[in-house]
């Protein structure tokens, strides 16, 4: 099992932007201050694979300006840090998970176990924030945001690919899936609860959404789009996986409840399903949804991005009443991160109403 830990510097020499050539896979999580945090992962060379490392960044201005204040790195050649998220948890610790691999060639992404690493910043409101140092918490990848659930415990969307049979470990069998990994104790300790069997599964990418009737429904990210499954006792059983019908071209979406008590959906508009899938489908239209009944039905569908290799969606919500949304463009030939700024308002209207909203604010690029 890997523990080589992630070492944290500053992004100058080899992890300065201009030496950049991938860069994307965000994630967002704001203060109550206002302050905006994002995270994506880089490397100096056009592929995901080795020495991929993880950037931290915050901007102090409502997104006008960004200062990238930290990089997350692997110790030695060979490793690999991606699939990266904020989250700021309900004892109001700014919190970061990433994923950790080996990895010896390019798009060398899974090695059959890889790990879920995170570090914890007190004090975030500083000018140069300190990190804890990494801890390992578990096998797998985790790319989406916990769920707090009613009972106080925290469920963090864990998962071992399936999309590589030949990387499966025998000690691992049963556990390539869509799971859950709760905490009780504020992430002291963690169990694994095994999460459901989505058919054409891809990258799992899941998100656990709590419903009002307590069921947990697990979204996965599938071949076709997005496949779902539900559970009514914790977790201990899950329905048959079934498609969502929420269609999207086999990537990462966001999904995501508000205070308000709504759902918000953050994913590629798909104008016209395709027989046996989303083959053919592209990473274009990335737009936004609204779901007042516990995504039984949704409206809205802003647009916030209609170019072509725009991916890879996360959002929080902020205390000034905006929806803030990251999303990559270009990974390898712009490198460029946007930050989206909406209110449930201009959701609903399916369009940009509401003084400051914006669908595509440049928060990061590499430049080329």
């Amino acid at each position: 099992m890997m523990q080589d830990k992630a070492v944290f510097g500053i992004p100058e020499g080899k992890f300065a932007p201009e030496n950049r050539k991938h860069q994307g896979i965000p994630g967002i999580e704001i203060l109550p201050d206002g302050r905006i945090f994002i995270c994506y992962y880089c490397n100096s060379e056009p592929w995901e694979g080795p020495d991929s490392y993880l950037v931290v960044a915050v901007s102090g201005d409502g997104g006008r300006s960004w200062r990238e204040i930290g990089v997350f790195a692997p110790p030695r050649s060979g490793l690999r840090i991606y699939d990266a998220v904020l989250w700021r948890s309900p004892d109001g610790i700014l919190r970061i998970f990433w994923a950790q691999c080996s990895s010896a060639k390019a798009w060398d992404v899974f090695d059959g176990r890889a790990g879920v690493w995170t570090s914890e910043c007190t004090d975030a409101e500083a000018d140069r924030p300190v990190w804890s140092g990494p801890r390992r918490i578990a096998d797998g990848i985790m790319l989406n945001k916990p769920t707090v659930l009613r009972n106080g415990s925290w469920a963090l969307p864990v998962a071992l690919w399936s999309i590589y049979p030949e990387k499966m470990l025998p000690e691992l069998a049963g556990l390539y899936r869509s799971n859950l990994l709760l905490t009780d104790d504020g992430g002291k300790t963690f169990r694994l609860v095994p999460g459901p069997e989505v058919p054409d599964r891809t990258f799992d990418e899941h998100v656990i959404v709590e419903r009002n009737d307590g069921s947990l429904w697990v979204l996965v990210r599938t071949r076709y789009g997005i496949g779902q499954s539900f559970s009514h006792d914790g977790g201990q059983n899950w329905s048959a996986g079934t498609d969502s019908g929420l269609g999207g071209p086999n990537s990462r979406f966001a999904l995501r409840r508000l205070r308000s008590g709504r759902l918000c959906l953050i994913n590629h508009r798909t104008e016209h399903r395709l027989p046996g899938g989303a083959a053919g489908q592209k990473r274009e239209k990335l737009a936004v949804w609204l779901s007042d009944d516990d995504g039984v039905s949704w409206y809205g569908n802003l647009l916030l991005n209609p170019e072509l290799n725009v991916s890879y969606p996360d959002l929080a919500e902020g205390e000034d009443g905006y929806i803030y949304a990251v999303y990559d463009h270009g990974r390898t030939e712009h490198g460029q991160v946007f930050m989206a700024r909406f209110t449930e308002r201009d959701i609903a209207a399916g369009e940009f109403i509401v003084p400051g909203s914006s669908g595509a604010i440049l928060a990061a690029s590499f430049g080329r």
